[in-house]
């Protein structure tokens, strides 16, 4: 049984110690944007640069100038021929091949002077395509310049 002792005290104060080191050496702040050690008198830390996101969200705004009516509450919808645009119709975007690359909804809507206007904002698009093509509900592709996309600058009519 002496062994057997000697061996688990072994490896306790042998845990311990390695314990002890990494605590005495490592970074105090395991969250910090700081790499490496600190920095001797005279040189200048290296901070890691957040990495750049790979998606954007696609905003504008969609226009319906016919068959525009209230919804009943605060804002429009379309009817008769256009009776599948309204609050919540789909938005999907595609890329150069005809990939569907993300989905969203047509959001808030306002009606003012017989037109319904519709808030456009779909999430997690891939960004650096040269140009993307908008479809909202079934209505045909709108295409914009890959700049425009990411700069919010989507806008189309219907009717």
């Amino acid at each position: 049984m002496p062994l057997l002792l000697a061996a688990l005290a072994g490896a306790v104060i042998g845990g311990g110690a390695v314990g002890a080191v990494w605590a005495l050496t490592g970074d105090p702040d395991p969250d910090s944007a700081v790499s490496g050690t600190s920095a001797s008198a005279g040189e200048t830390e290296t901070q890691t640069a957040e990495p750049e996101p790979t998606t954007f969200t696609l905003t504008g705004s969609f226009e319906l100038t016919e068959g525009a009516v209230s919804d009943g509450s605060t804002g429009c919808k379309g009817t008769g021929g256009y009776d599948d645009i309204a609050e919540g119709s789909s938005v999907t975007v595609y890329d150069a091949a005809g990939t569907v690359i993300a989905t969203g909804y047509l959001g808030d809507s306002t009606l003012a002077s017989g037109s319904c206007t519709f808030d456009v904002a779909v999430e997690n698009v891939p960004k650096g395509k040269d140009f993307y093509k908008v479809e909202v509900s079934h209505r045909g592709t709108v295409q914009l310049s890959g700049a425009d996309a990411e700069a919010g600058r989507f806008g189309a009519t219907l009717g």
